[in-house]
């Protein structure tokens, strides 16, 4: 995995110092559910395996989840990462994610009234995050969605300001092409002020059809390329992948195939997975987790969970190191 923060937090994961440490794993536990679909008791006992288990990244958003909350509103997942670590007294055993720009400014507005990127909207909105996850900063900030009303020079400068006033200690570009994270970069070069160092864009092991929208969306959803591979690997930027599984389509394969991924490819790609999972003694969705991590540039699979068995799976299958002929058989599969 890519460089991020230093040593990682080598100790995360040690709830009981009389215990050894595990080892940092290479995923960002999704927490899109927590406090709504996933109730808080629930939620204290996934963060607590992930975290004994030498998770690290939580990753969440101050719109998380306003569809489906019953005030239209986000903030519950938030809410509950705040109460959490202020209960375990966690704070310095985690990393922080937290994103701005898609809650709505209005129930049922999103997105023609999402809050968007202007810099009050983007300070005020990280005093909200800040209250609601009980710390005095976040570890990376991300820009949600992209504002076309607002100027790539803008963005970056509000942004760059948050990592200058101690708030945020990186900042990142979600659903935004790759254009505006290198206009992004080269003015923040220009200025010596603090630059994106992070992508987080829909990616999974399934190619989708590019004449196909991927369904399901009511905005824009980024998604990876090899124009955003590349400059990831050519600017030492990290590379986060949002939907790895699909809404556990790989462990269902009598569900029907949303029509964005209904192709030939797919289906060699499926066979080849299956296969390498017998092999191998994991489940498909394992080995989607273990073959994004092993991908040059490393890839941080962004795994949403419902339960504590599931954070089991999500973090033996960041563990997994597959062999050489399981890494070709299945990039070339399709």
């Amino acid at each position: 995995m890519s460089a991020s923060v230093p040593a990682e937090l080598a100790a995360a994961g040690a709830l009981d110092a009389s215990r050894e440490p595990s080892p940092p794993v290479g995923i960002a536990l999704g927490t899109m559910q927590l406090g709504t679909r996933v109730p808080a008791d629930r939620a204290y006992d996934i963060l607590d395996a992930y975290l004994d288990l030498g998770g690290q990244w939580l990753d969440t958003a101050n719109c998380y989840a306003f569809w489906l909350s019953d005030t239209g509103l986000g903030g519950q997942s938030e809410t509950v990462i705040g109460d959490w670590l202020a209960r375990r007294g966690a704070r310095d055993k985690v990393l922080l994610s937290t994103k701005v720009g898609a809650e709505p400014t209005r129930p049922g507005g999103f997105p023609a009234h999402a809050e968007g990127l202007a810099p009050e909207v983007v300070r005020d909105r990280l005093r909200s995050s800040l209250q609601r996850l009980r710390t005095d900063r976040v570890d990376l900030y991300w820009a949600h969605m992209e504002d076309r009303s607002r100027p790539v020079p803008e963005v970056a400068d509000t942004f760059a300001d948050l990592v200058a006033q101690g708030l945020t200690s990186r900042i990142g570009l979600s659903n935004h092409p790759t254009w505006f994270a290198a206009a992004a970069k080269v003015h923040a070069e220009s200025k010596g002020a603090a630059a994106f160092t992070a992508l987080q864009l829909r990616e999974s092991y399934l190619h989708h059809r590019p004449d196909v929208e991927v369904e399901g969306e009511n905005h824009p959803h980024g998604m990876m390329t090899i124009g955003s591979k590349d400059f990831a690997a050519r600017n030492g930027v990290d590379l986060w992948a949002y939907t790895p599984l699909l809404t556990g389509l790989y462990e269902h394969p009598d569900r029907p195939l949303p029509t964005a991924y209904d192709h030939p490819g797919t289906y060699a790609r499926l066979e080849a997975l299956r296969t390498w999972s017998r092999e191998l003694g994991v489940r498909p969705s394992q080995l989607v987790i273990a073959l994004l991590i092993a991908q040059e540039p490393s890839i941080r699979p962004i795994v949403g969970v419902s339960s504590v068995a599931q954070v089991r799976d999500a973090v033996e299958a960041a563990r997994l190191s597959l062999p050489e002929e399981a890494l070709t058989a299945l990039n070339t599969a399709g």
